[in-house]
């Protein structure tokens, strides 16, 4: 039953506060992680470091979010959201302070892993923390009706294509002027985050509605993926979402670093490339994947946008010095094209094979399953780069997703529960 106190929250402090909360999410993320190779080349030009730390955000965030999302329900919104948001504040800005400062006029050669430790601990922090996304959902579920939640879920679209983006082109445009000072920008837009939550976001979780903390293995992030793959209907599609964002996670954590060194493209360059993937992913899930669903289906858009991701990997490892505008650029909207389609068509096919009670359960899980993929991706793949050659996870991909191939083609077979 809704609680009446719910109804009496005061609407648009809520939406601009998630709405806000949900940009600032994306922008952290879309503003540095293309200046990542840039803002290390004075500590590391190691694949496997960058691949690593890229995945340190994902795994510190699958740790955490179990834990979150409890806390949530137990203690209410905004003071966790408070928390989440510091923890960005903080992350990011000693990611900035030590992206600024000169470690080589005062740290002894011994001492010359600091920097890179501290960088591990901004990004640990900053996933830790980042229950941003989870709990800003969470809000905006509390103060919509259920005929009206899908409408107000609109905002998190809106946000999250809003911030690929925006991001990117703020990374683009102000790192002519300095590379760090993008990192600075986003550390900014975090403190503002910051202070319009504590300023003017009400709580909206009804005290009548908390529920006690659960157990502790309950919080263990890795019981509910146990529970997903024990079930024979989601296994093969869960195993193949799993695989195919450790694919495409994966070689995107070395992506700009191969710009780099390869084709010696500048930050701006690097960070254009992002800007072309956030306007093809808002055309794709914004207006073009309802048309196509209802046409084609959720299983052959997947095929087909599998298809297309293997086809823009090929066309990276194929791309030289003298074609590599025209090359990367066709290359990185065709991989925005693909993963515009598999992304919501995996969800959807996940989706219909289960029943109305275990919706919440097993779609949250496929986060879990987003940020592990994540990690093991960016690691693999890093050290691939380093040690088979720099278009070597182009083509460990290209394998994955021939396997992603498999699984939902065999998925077919199996027959979908009917939803109660």
């Amino acid at each position: 039953m809704l609680k009446l106190t719910q109804l009496n929250t005061p609407k648009i402090p809520t939406l601009l506060s998630a709405f806000i909360t949900l940009l600032n999410d994306r922008l952290g993320e879309t503003i540095v992680f293309p200046l990542l190779p840039f803002l290390l080349e004075r500590f590391t030009n190691s694949g496997s470091t960058l691949g690593l730390l890229a995945g340190t955000y994902a795994i510190s965030q699958f740790a955490a979010a179990p834990l979150i999302g409890a806390l949530s329900d137990r203690f209410g919104r905004k003071p966790v959201i408070i928390i989440c948001v510091a923890g960005s504040v903080i992350g990011l800005f000693l990611f900035a302070l030590t992206v600024s400062i000169n470690w080589q006029t005062f740290l002894p050669a011994w001492a010359t892993s600091i920097p890179l430790l501290l960088l591990f601990g901004s990004r640990i922090i900053d996933g830790a923390s980042g229950g941003t996304a989870a709990t800003a959902t969470a809000i905006l579920a509390d103060i919509s009706s259920p005929e009206n939640r899908a409408k107000t879920f609109g905002l998190i679209g809106v946000a999250f294509g809003l911030g690929f983006l925006l991001g990117p082109g703020l990374g683009t445009a102000l790192s002519k002027f300095s590379v760090t000072l993008p990192v600075w920008a986003a550390t900014a837009f975090a403190i503002s985050n910051l202070i319009l939550v504590i300023w003017i976001l009400p709580e909206t979780h009804s005290a009548e509605a908390r529920t006690s903390l659960p157990r502790k293995r309950e919080l263990n992030p890795f019981t509910q993926l146990k529970l997903v793959f024990d079930n024979l209907e989601l296994r093969r599609l869960c195993l193949a979402f799993f695989i195919f964002f450790m694919a495409f996670n994966g070689f995107t954590a070395v992506l700009v670093l191969y710009l780099k060194q390869a084709f010696n493209w500048t930050p701006g360059m690097a960070s254009l490339t992002f800007v072309v993937v956030g306007l093809v992913a808002m055309i794709v899930q914004g207006v073009l994947i309802g048309p196509l669903v209802r046409i084609f289906g959720e299983w052959r858009l997947t095929l087909v946008g599998i298809g297309f991701v293997i086809v823009g990997c090929l066309l990276l490892t194929n791309a030289k010095i003298e074609n590599a505008t025209v090359m990367v650029f066709s290359a990185v909207g065709i991989l925005a094209l693909g993963t515009g389609l598999v992304t919501p068509c995996l969800r959807a096919l996940v989706s219909k094979r289960l029943n109305s009670t275990s919706q919440g359960t097993v779609l949250g899980s496929l986060q879990g399953l987003q940020s592990l993929g994540t990690f093991l991706g960016a690691t693999a793949a890093g050290l691939s780069y380093d040690f088979l050659g720099e278009r070597s996870p182009f083509f460990g991909t290209t394998f994955l997703l021939l396997i992603v191939i498999g699984l939902v083609t065999g998925s077919l077979k199996v027959t979908p529960i009917k939803s109660t």
